[in-house]
């Protein structure tokens, strides 16, 4: 009997022209767990990406009582209950400053994603999504995707200073940007490659030798400033060469409908509507392997929500807001702290709707869900909220509350950055560098 594999293609002729068909990903081509290809041995793809919240947090409504795996969740936290088991809850872990000036809703963040306390915006070293990139972001059509679904346009990751990866905006532009020009169906019968690819492959191959002597005629200052950008060159080169290669069938993919246009701004029903269609053009371009990491910012560090019909932000309400005498806390910020929490929620459903091996698209990926102070109003940098979403195809574990003692937040960018297989034995600068691991994450 005849052996199949995902190679496998249905052959004839047509007028004496051979002619070849490829497959769909089927069951028989997985092994017994669903996990891996049985022919090869090689693992579904594992995906990294972060999704960010401004503004923080209402304390009591959000960090849980309990550590452990039978916490309650909190009242904030409750959109999300049917993820428990699949989130890891991380509360209590801190940017240490070392003396360098806070500065509000950028401190937190890039400190969070660059392990050094960075008073500006002038970052120093790459974010961790740029490192585990690089390790896992090469063998596709994008080596990220970065969405910003409040109508500004701003990015929180980094390869260096001044040179954030630029973020789409609108709906419409992000299904164009991925499935309009250039997208080759995995699951179509036929495969042309693009000229006009093959045309920019060949420009860029050919200045190769120029670039190399360059580089040995000047000094070291412009030698590092040339390597970032060819470094940029040789990824397009990677990413043009995988363009010129029929892609993989992929089970289940369906490609989507165009978006409506919507409005792009901060109103909370429109940020709403626009980062649940971005969401789900995300997970569809995961699931055909156009990306494997990705950075979505549901709203800027500094955020720009307001009600409908309202003038007053989120940001400007965690100043001016006084605290309900009732409740104790400030009830306007709390409104859209929860409604960060029902988009995560939102976030959640459209990866987790993918069917992926034995699983969902979700138990392939881990997302670091985090935003960037935890008490807005004094621009806290001290206990910032942290959620790990999937498993990371089995790399890290769920389903738990854990308190980080004031320990510097470097050691969850540590670990993830370990479980997606970065050889990084130390990550961080100063009070922020660290060799410890999150051991309660890893499997």
């Amino acid at each position: 009997m005849k052996k199949f594999n995902r190679r496998t293609l249905l052959r004839g002729a047509l007028q004496g022209i051979g002619v070849g068909v490829a497959l769909p990903l089927l069951d028989c081509f997985l092994d017994t767990n669903g996990k891996a290809f049985a022919a090869t041995g090689a693992r579904l793809p594992v995906r990294f990406g972060t999704w960010i919240w401004g503004c923080g947090f209402i304390p009591e409504l959000w960090v849980p009582t309990t550590t452990g795996r039978d916490y309650a969740m909190p009242e904030h936290l409750k959109p999300v209950e049917a993820y428990r088991d699949q989130l890891a809850i991380l509360s209590g872990f801190d940017v240490k400053l070392d003396g360098v000036p806070n500065k509000p809703h950028v401190t937190g963040c890039l400190g969070l994603r660059t392990g050094v306390p960075v008073p500006n915006e002038n970052v120093k070293a790459p974010t961790l999504d740029v490192l585990i990139g690089d390790q896992i972001g090469t063998a596709t059509r994008f080596r990220s995707l970065e969405l910003s679904t409040s109508g500004v346009q701003r990015s929180y990751s980094y390869r260096a200073a001044g040179s954030a990866n630029p973020s789409e905006v609108s709906p419409l532009a992000l299904y164009q940007r991925i499935f309009g020009e250039g997208f080759q169906d995995p699951n179509a019968m036929t495969f042309t490659p693009d000229t006009e690819v093959m045309v920019r492959q060949s420009v860029l191959s050919a200045v190769g030798d120029e670039r190399r002597k360059l580089m040995k005629q000047v000094g070291a200052a412009d030698r590092q400033r040339l390597n970032e950008y060819f470094t940029s060159l040789r990824q397009l080169e990677q990413q043009l060469a995988l363009q010129l290669e029929p892609p993989a069938p992929v089970r289940g993919f369906v490609m989507p409908d165009a978006p409506p246009e919507t409005s792009l701004d901060s109103e909370m029903g429109n940020v709403m509507e626009n980062h649940k269609l971005m969401a789900g053009l995300l997970a569809r371009a995961l699931q055909c392997n156009q990306t494997q990491v990705f950075n979505v910012l549901l709203s800027d560090t500094a955020s720009n929500l307001r009600r409908p019909g309202a003038t007053t932000t989120h940001h400007t309400l965690t100043h001016e807001e006084p605290d309900d005498k009732v409740l104790g806390y400030q009830k306007d910020v709390a409104w859209f702290a929860q409604q960060s929490m029902l988009a995560w929620r939102d976030f959640l459903d459209a990866v987790s709707a993918i069917p992926e091996g034995d699983g969902t698209l979700l138990d392939n990926c881990l997302v670091l869900a985090h935003s960037d102070c935890s008490i807005a109003k004094s621009h806290a940098v001290e206990g910032i909220p942290i959620m790990i979403a999937g498993s990371g195809g089995g790399r890290v574990k769920t389903g738990f509350h854990l308190a980080g003692a004031a320990d510097p937040i470097t050691r969850v960018g540590l670990t993830v950055q370990q479980a997606m297989g970065v050889q990084v034995e130390k990550w961080g600068a100063l009070s922020m560098e660290t060799n410890r691991t999150v051991t309660d994450l890893l499997s």
